[in-house]
Parts: structure tokens; C-alpha cells; sequence
């Protein structure tokens, strides 16, 4: 199939490259002109495991291309809709701006029969907001919704290979044309017997927030539950792991920590809790503002760690802060725990030195008061503390007997509970970690 992407960030460039990869022809359109210009030269603007190969080997085959021009995007039979929905300033609601925007570009350029497919997430109701303008064009274009599922650090994967399908249709037989282009568009993921869910355009909406809320719901739940360790002396890491073993429960995401972050998950979930207010339904979803609550008090309680640890104060004190971006296997620091971590410690007179494998200069560009270390040595050199924040593999694996070599002082606080307590403080350091005795 032809198909086009508007919005070629991180959802739609992963989208455009995917499909390429697949074997379809695609057109990437983005109005950023560095952004178009870094991709049609092969290079990803963000780093994502696997994508700037695919990109290259996409483009090398002529499947894949990029532009500004938005008038490329005639021909293809399939339009996604890929750019971002951030949180408006000074509100939660989603800024749909640019959904409307991306819409109402797509206009002058479709033709009879073609499918426009929402992937941006957006709050319920946006799609059947939109579809009238799609109905009353000349074209008698079809819009569909399919919510995408991706993790950083496994988005092309998950593109490609998908757990799930929803597809949001209208009903009769438009419902049934964006079926087929849709079924064709995922034909290979299909054909290896991921499950599709068809449904309406409310219901596919709510089921990208619902797994949001879920999944930030269990994260802060158990992070509740440290806060409860932490003044009763138990142990959240072995209480999550006899959790666990309740298949209602399950073990995974029951990791008590500093909490999610990225550009996706925390302003998702303001936004649906927004949205259910402007439905008269804001009761159903207060919880969530606690959520968010306990999410966002795990930086600080980070912050207060370490000070305790150091004797009351990290003023003056060398900080080494293992970790910038949200995750591991990202250079994405939108709302990134570990980066505002080392932000509060700084701003509380540490000599914080930071590093990350990924995401030292998406951080120099948005805080270029901290100091940042090229690797592990120079940022372990001489060290007060030491402050694991993004669980990287290098660090997960970090020799405590090689580390304690460096630093000045043996003291680390683990803030992700990933490291083996009983191998650190064999090796002489002390170590603190959340809702750990």
C-alpha cells in the first residue's frame, strides 16, 4: 500500500519506518525541516534501538521517504495521523492543536475512498469531533482510530509485531472500507495471529487511557506501598514479589522506585482525568490525581534519601546521578524522574556530576547547570554518593568491588530497587533503596 504519516516525531517517525519495513510504500510529512532533513539523510532525531538501521535499510529500498510538503501525501489510500497531543500550558487537558491542524491540512489532498487513521492519543470523543469534517469533504474520506501501544525502547518491535490491534470504525459500510485498508495495512501482524479488536471510536479512544491509568495505578501502588515499608520496617521488594505471585496481580510493575516519567504516560493521564471532569464524571477518576500524587513525591522523597544518608545535607557534597533519561534504552527526558532529580539536587548546593549511555545532551540542552560525565569513571571519581536513577543495563550490572575503587565515599542509593543489596554492602558500601530495611 501507499501510505502517509503526519507527524514524524517519535510515534510517527517509528510508525513511518515500521510500515516501510513491512513492505509498504510510505511518505513521512512533518512541518520541522531539520527534523525531515535528519531522516531523509538517514539519522533518527531521538535514539530508539533498532531504528536508524531500519531507517537506512527503509530508505535504501525506496520504500520510505520524507518531506515538508504536505501535497505528497496524494496517492496514498491510508493517512496516519501521528503528531503529539501535549499537556496545555498551565492546564491537564490535551493541546489538540495540532490533531486539528494535521486534519485540516489532509483535506485539499484526499481523494474518494481514502482512509484517514487517528494514532495520536486523545481524549474520548475527539474522533467523533473530527469525522464530520471528513464526511462533508468533497473526498468522503473515512476516519478510523487505531490508539498505538508502543514502549520506548521497543517501539519498532512493537509496531511491527504488536500484542494487540484496536480499530475504531464508524458504522455500516464506512466501518467496513477502513476495515479492509486497515487489515491490509497490518495484514503480516494479522496473519501471525495478533488479536484485532473492532470496535467504535469511543471505545478504542478509552482503551489507550484505561491501559495508561492501569499501568500508572499499579507503578504508584506499589510505590504507596514503600512509603508504608519504609515506617514499619518491611520490605516492599520481597512484598512485591509475594504480590506477584497472584496471577490476578502479577510481578511485573510492582518495582517500587522514583516513579514513570517520558512525554507520554504523566500527561495521558491528566488528561483523562480532565476529560472525565468536562463529562461530569471526575469522580471516577479522582484516584488518578493521587496516583500522580505519589508519583511525582518519589523524586522528592529521592532527594531526602541521599540527604539523610550523607548526615542531613548534600551541600558541597560530590553526587554522582547514574541516569537522565525516563528509562532505560531512551535519550528521552520529558518529565524524567532522574533528571529532575539531579535538577533538586543541585539546586540544594550538591556537585552533582550526571551520566547516561543516551541522554547526555538532550539534558545539557535543557539544564546546562548541571555537570555531565562522559562515562561511568569520571563520574564516579572521587563521589560523595552515588544516586542510580535510570536502570541502564551497565548500570544494573555496575561492579560495586571496580566502583568502590572510584568514589570517595562507599554510599549508594538505589533508586530503582534494581541492585542486589546483600552484594553491595558485601563489598563495603552502604546502601539505601525505598522501602528497603
Amino acid at each position: 500500500m501507499r501510505i502517509s504519516v503526519l507527524g514524524c516525531g517519535y510515534l510517527g517517525a517509528v510508525h513511518a519506518v515500521s510500515l516501510a519495513a513491512l513492505g509498504h510504500d510510505v511518505v513521512g510529512v512533518d512541518v520541522d525541516a531539520q527534523k525531515i532533513a535528519q531522516l531523509a539523510a538517514g539519522r533518527s532525531p531521538f535514539y530508539e534501538p533498532g531504528l536508524e538501521s531500519a531507517l537506512q535499510h527503509a530508505l535504501g529500498a525506496g520504500r520510505l521517504a520524507f518531506t515538508t510538503d504536505v501535497a505528497a501525501v496524494r496517492g496514498a489510500r491510508v493517512h496516519f495521523i501521528a503528531v503529539g497531543t501535549p499537556q496545555k500550558r498551565g492546564e491537564s487537558a490535551a493541546d489538540l492543536s495540532f490533531v486539528d491542524a494535521a486534519v485540516d491540512s489532509l483535506l485539499p489532498h484526499l481523494n474518494a475512498g481514502d482512509v484517514v487513521v487517528g494514532k495520536s492519543t486523545v481524549p474520548v470523543g475527539t474522533a467523533a469531533r473530527l469525522a464530520p469534517r471528513l464526511e462533508t469533504a468533497r473526498t468522503g474520506a473515512v476516519l478510523a482510530w487505531n490508539p498505538e501501544f508502543l514502549r520506548e525502547g521497543y517501539a519498532v518491535n512493537d509496531t511491527i509485531a504488536p500484542d494487540r490491534i484496536v480499530y475504531g470504525l464508524p458504522s455500516g459500510e464506512a466501518g467496513v472500507r477502513a476495515r479492509r485498508a486497515l487489515d491490509e495495512v497490518y495484514a503480516v501482524a494479522i496473519g501471525n495471529d495478533t488479536p484485532v479488536v473492532a470496535t467504535d471510536y469511543a471505545t478504542a479512544e478509552l482503551v489507550k487511557a484505561a491501559a495508561n491509568a492501569f499501568l500508572a495505578t499499579k507503578i504508584s501502588f506499589i510505590n504507596a506501598m514503600a512509603e508504608i515499608a519504609e515506617v514499619t520496617g518491611a520490605d516492599v521488594t520481597q512484598l512485591a514479589d509475594a504480590l506477584g505471585f497472584d496471577q490476578r496481580i502479577g510481578r511485573r510493575f510492582l518495582n517500587a522506585g522514583v516513579g514513570f516519567g517520558g512525554g507520554c504516560l504523566p500527561k495521558d493521564i491528566r488528561a483523562f482525568t480532565a476529560r472525565a471532569e468536562e463529562l461530569g464524571r471526575g469522580d471516577s477518576l479522582a484516584f488518578l490525581r493521587e496516583m500522580d500524587s505519589i508519583n511525582l513525591r518519589r523524586r522528592s522523597r529521592l532527594v531526602e534519601l541521599v540527604a539523610e544518608a550523607l548526615g542531613g545535607s548534600v551541600y558541597e557534597k560530590k553526587i554522582a546521578v547514574l541516569g537522565l533519561a525516563f528509562k532505560p534504552d531512551s535519550d528521552d527526558v520529558r518529565d524524567s524522574p532522574a533528571l529532575d532529580i539531579a535538577v533538586q539536587l543541585k539546586g540544594l548546593g550538591a556537585d552533582v556530576v550526571a551520566t547516561d549511555p543516551q541522554a547526555v545532551e538532550t539534558s545539557r540542552r535543557l539544564h546546562p547547570q548541571l555537570e555531565y560525565a562522559a562515562g561511568l569513571e569520571e563520574a564516579l571519581d572521587g563521589a560523595d554518593a552515588v544516586v542510580l536513577v535510570t536502570e541502564w543495563k551497565q548500570f544494573r550490572e555496575l561492579d560495586p568491588a571496580w566502583a568502590r575503587g572510584l568514589v570517595g565515599t562507599p554510599l549508594i542509593v538505589d533508586g530503582r530497587n534494581t541492585l542486589d543489596a546483600d552484594r553491595w554492602r558485601a563489598a563495603g558500601w552502604t546502601y539505601r533503596g525505598f522501602g528497603r530495611p
